[in-house]
């Protein structure tokens, strides 16, 4: 399956720059519902922009698109909190952006303790070391500012 990429024309950081519209990104997060299978989730749009903004500096938007994917998983579900620790990344990297390193580095310690709950090391294609990665990066950039 190909998914056009839909870009965000800026990155939002509260206080520093402008919010986007609502729904800006309702076209990407269109099909995500309830009841898709983890396959299908995995799969979607709003899945692969979540990925794609986190990885290129789109904290905020990517916490906007990955929301209705962590709303569509079972109350629970290993996936559920896979999608947790994503929009927790994105909202710790955001809180650096926001010069509140400490709130960032509590937002870790709460990813970390929902790493140790994961039943297996790849789950929705997502495996542990990239969520560890991800926390590694911001230890990194944390032990500068902290």
């Amino acid at each position: 399956m190909s998914i056009e990429i839909q870009w965000p024309s800026h990155a939002y950081v509260p206080g520093k720059t402008q919010r986007h519209k609502d729904g800006t990104f309702s076209s990407i997060c269109a099909a995500i519902h309830p009841g898709l299978s983890a396959d299908q989730i995995a799969n979607s749009s709003a899945f692969h922009h979540g990925l794609l903004f986190l990885d290129a500096g789109f904290y905020w938007e990517s916490h906007e698109v990955l929301e209705p994917v962590w709303l569509a998983l079972p109350d629970g579900s290993a996936e559920r909190r896979l999608v947790t620790c994503l929009i927790q990344i994105a909202n710790a990297k955001l809180k650096l952006k926001m010069e509140k390193p400490k709130a960032a580095a509590r937002i870790c310690v709460i990813v970390r303790n929902l790493l140790e709950n994961l039943p297996c090391d790849s789950i929705l294609g997502i495996d542990r070391g990239t969520i560890l990665q991800h926390l590694d990066d911001l230890d990194c950039n944390l032990n500068c500012v902290l």
